[in-house]
C-alpha cells in the first residue's frame, strides 16, 4: 500500500452528516472551514469535496440539525456560519453511538480467527 492509499481514507456512505456535525460542534464554522476542521481532525487523512459538503449542510440546516448566519470570514468574504443545534447534538450523540457500535462488531468479525468459529 502506497503512502497516498495510507494518508486518504475512503468515506463509507452516511457517515459524512456525522462528519459535519461533529466538526460544527467544535465552533461554528462556514462552510469551507468545515472541509478544513474535517481535514485536520482527520490528520489529512479524510478530504471532503465541495460538491458533496454543500447539499450535505442545506440538508442538516433543513432538519433542524444545524443553525446558520451570514457573517464575513477572515478574508472578508461574506459566508454562512454553521453552528449546532440542540437537536443536532442529540442526533451526533446518537449517530456517534451506532457508529461505535457497528465499528465494533466489525472490529469482532475482522479478529476472529478459524478457531474461535
Amino acid at each position: 500500500m502506497s503512502k497516498e492509499a495510507d494518508r486518504n481514507v475512503d468515506l463509507l456512505q452516511g457517515t459524512l452528516d456525522m462528519l459535519v456535525l461533529k466538526a460544527v460542534s467544535l465552533g461554528p464554522l462556514h462552510g469551507y472551514g468545515v472541509l478544513l476542521r474535517i481535514q485536520q481532525i482527520s490528520q489529512n487523512r479524510l478530504e471532503i469535496q465541495q460538491g458533496s459538503l454543500y447539499p450535505a449542510l442545506y440538508r442538516l440546516e433543513h432538519e433542524g440539525w444545524i443553525g446558520g448566519e451570514w457573517g464575513q470570514s477572515e478574508n472578508k468574504r461574506r459566508a454562512r456560519f454553521y453552528h449546532l443545534t440542540a437537536a443536532g447534538r442529540r442526533r451526533l450523540e446518537t449517530e456517534a453511538k451506532k457508529w461505535n457500535q457497528f465499528a465494533e462488531v466489525i472490529g469482532g468479525i475482522l479478529s476472529t480467527t478459524a478457531e474461535k468459529v
